[in-house]
């Protein structure tokens, strides 16, 4: 915001700190007339109006010209100090909005964080903290000017100030295997199924607050364990009918123990999934996690069966879901599931074919798990197949010494998304125009993102111990750098992107669905892509295209829009832009189009993407579940069935809760059946970003979810 230039400000300021020197030092009232009059001819000469940092550059050189030298160091102090009231007033009003519960922003920026409670609040105090000494001093100030106007997001910008990467695969084998140390305390190797779980919660608490991403476990690595269950309860069995002077005949000894193996499972699992939604991380936040359900990341034989035992007992319980204040079962955020569709369990008369019937269900109610392909996923990453890290980012392949693929252990430096749609409305409709600009964004996302890398160079494994020194990540010894996990694509850094659907349809009509545009949104895709290699090829860094789940950006990209070009019918007529390459929420288009059409943009998103259907209530119609389940097998590598799991505090409605605009086109959450608007005293989960949120959403986000259609 421009203000009217004042000489009066400029005398006051002057003659301030012309009384902090001694009186051989100062100017005389004439001397400072000059130093103001000198400094108002030299702004109206100039081309264009001048700002605060201009203004004050003349009044030091005048200053200086007076020969007044001890003045015009008094006169930098005090200017310093003034830029420093004039930056902190913003951040100041942030902190304070957020003691008050009304900074709407913030509130709704982590669709899974409650802004009431203390904890989160100190972290959001924090976080306007590091977001203010990240913007004054630790990025470019084109980075900073293009991430405010949402050319592009510097994303997670509350924890640049330190040294923290985004998102990992937990190596969780070599912790329980090797064993590990958390919070200063030697952890040896489990000796059963129960203690495995329990180590892995409290590995899950520690790696959360140790960065600020979402974190991936395998129950493969879990799966073990439950031998060495078997064969303890075998033992015990055993010792028991001997004492009982009873013989210890061994279909019966294996019979009990495997009843007991059976009840570990669950207790373990039972264990996993309480703690995980009831752990707290220093961030206010359950951890974001992930928990993956493979059956061909281990051998055939018993190892598969337990492994099938704890997949099966992690879905039952999860159909169950937890129970909320009033002792209702609902649906949990986390742990978000992703169950491998496989050829021994994507058919019926396949081995492991009931396991995927409990998929459907447990979709159907909960809306979990999703769905990687084991057959396009090996397609797409050289014969692998591995989980993404959190809700979509996946690592790309990297082999050790030995040519073996090593995934578990390695981890994203961050991200930096571009504003497709920003591209696409400054050009003006021109395609030269188009890309020139594009090459422009794509050198501040660079420059962004190689801040991002630069931030991590040198951090010492002693930030935090379980990751880089435990095995969690790594076994890096005390005082050592991390850097060399930051190179030779050991890690991974993410070039993001948004709104390709609207770009498309701004740039030529359409939507990018209509086979006359798909061909030019596929050539954006690519360009994305090349020049992901290119940078990849110059620093030996893994850069990797992503398809940014938006979450509140989704708003400020839109309000930046409409502040810049206006309303546009089709391209910035919403509080929201789309996801990635997704087809828009409001578009018809049928589940098996959708996934199909979308498959071949997922495919050039090689750092991280997800696909999903909007779906009604499917809990009477597995069939129809179970025939999208087999379409994304056959084609497409990492998708999910949304549908909606709510319940109304007040009068008991378990059905859909809708949204309803009110008397001043507010969105705002309703119970069809009572009409209770009270969001404190009901629960609403919707899939928002590749995981549930159940916290409620912004202005932006809230207007998608209520015009999403129905793709089933």
């Amino acid at each position: 915001m421009e203000a009217v230039f004042d000489a009066v400000k400029i005398e006051d300021a002057v003659r301030k700190a012309n009384g902090t020197v001694q009186e051989s030092d100062r100017l005389s009232d004439g001397q400072i007339r000059t130093v103001v009059r000198n400094v108002t001819r030299l702004c109206k000469e100039m081309q264009h109006s001048p700002n605060v940092e201009e203004i004050q550059d003349m009044v030091e050189e005048e200053i200086m010209k007076q020969h007044s030298y001890k003045l015009a160091s008094n006169y930098i102090t005090y200017r310093y100090k003034r830029a420093l009231v004039r930056k902190s007033n913003s951040t100041d009003e942030q902190i304070l909005s957020l003691l008050e519960c009304n900074n709407e922003e913030v509130l709704q920026e982590n669709s899974n964080k409650n802004p009431i409670v203390n904890s989160v609040q100190r972290d959001y105090m924090a976080g306007e903290v590091s977001k203010d000494i990240t913007k004054r001093f630790l990025l470019p100030e084109d980075i900073v000017a293009a991430h405010e106007k949402g050319l592009i997001h510097f994303h997670d910008s509350d924890y640049f100030a330190q040294h923290m990467h985004n998102c990992c695969l937990v190596n969780l084998e070599d912790m329980l295997q090797n064993g590990t140390i958390i919070s200063e305390t030697m952890i040896e190797k489990p000796r059963s199924f129960s203690t495995a779980c329990n180590i892995a919660t409290q590995a899950i608490a520690q790696i959360a607050s140790s960065q600020y991403g979402g974190q991936s476990i395998t129950l493969s690595h879990l799966a073990p364990f439950v031998q060495v269950s078997r064969d303890k309860f075998r033992r015990e069995v055993c010792e028991e009918l001997e004492s009982q002077g009873m013989e210890a005949d061994e279909k019966l000894v294996a019979r009990m123990a495997e009843m007991r193996v059976k009840r570990e499972i669950k207790q373990g699992v039972q264990m996993i999934q309480y703690q995980v939604i009831t752990l707290m991380t220093t961030n206010g936040q359950a951890p974001f996690v992930t928990v993956f359900m493979y059956l061909n990341e281990v051998p055939e034989g018993q190892l598969r069966e337990d492994l099938a035992m704890i997949i099966r007992e992690m879905l039952l319980q999860r159909i169950q879901g937890v129970k909320n204040e009033q002792g209702i079962y609902i649906t949990p955020a986390f742990p978000k599931l992703i169950y491998v569709l496989e050829e021994n369990n994507i058919a019926e008369g396949t081995p492991y074919w009931e396991l995927t019937r409990l998929a459907a269900q447990c979709t159907a109610r909960r809306m979990v798990p999703d769905y990687i392909s084991e057959k396009i996923i090996k397609k797409l990453k050289e014969g692998n197949c591995y989980p993404c890290m959190g809700c979509r980012s996946f690592l790309t392949v990297y082999r050790e010494e030995n040519g073996q693929p090593k995934f578990y252990g390695r981890f994203n430096q961050g991200v930096v998304t571009l504003n497709l749609v920003d591209i696409a409305c400054s050009s003006g409709g021109d395609m030269d125009k188009f890309w020139e600009i594009m090459e422009e964004r794509l050198t501040l996302c660079r420059c962004a993102l190689m801040c991002r890398h630069e931030r991590l160079k040198g951090t010492p494994t002693d930030v935090a111990p379980i990751l880089w020194q435990n095995g969690a990540l790594a076994r890096l010894k005390k005082g050592e750098t991390i850097d060399k996990l930051l190179y030779g694509g050991y890690s991974t850094i993410s070039l993001g992107y948004a709104g390709l659907c609207e770009c498309v349809r701004y740039m030529t009509g359409k939507s990018h669905t209509d086979p006359e545009a798909t061909p030019f949104a596929l050539k954006v895709m690519n360009h994305l892509n090349d020049t992901c290699k290119k940078w990849a090829a110059e620093t030996n860094i893994a850069f990797s295209l992503y398809g940014t789940p938006l979450e509140s950006t989704t708003y400020k990209f839109s309000k930046c829009l409409q502040k810049r070009f206006g309303i546009i019918p089709g391209v910035t007529d919403k509080n929201y832009i789309t996801n990635s390459y997704h087809v828009h929420v409001t578009e018809p288009i049928n589940a098996f189009d959708k996934l199909t059409f979308e498959a071949q943009f997922q495919e050039l998103s090689p750092g991280g993407a997800i696909s999903y259907v909007d779906v009604p209530n499917m809990q009477n119609n597995l069939d129809a579940v179970l025939a999208v389940m087999r379409h994304i097998y056959d084609h497409i590598m990492y998708a999910e069935l949304n549908t909606k799991s709510d319940y109304c505090q007040v009068c008991g409605y378990d059905g859909e809760i809708r949204i309803i605009e009110d008397e001043h086109k507010k969105l705002l959450w309703e119970c069809p059946k009572c009409g209770n608007r009270d969001q404190e005293r009901m629960n609403v989960a919707r899939r928002t970003c590749g995981y549930i949120g159940t916290q409620f959403w912004n202005q932006g986000r809230t207007q998608e979810i209520r015009e999403r259609v129905m793709h089933l």
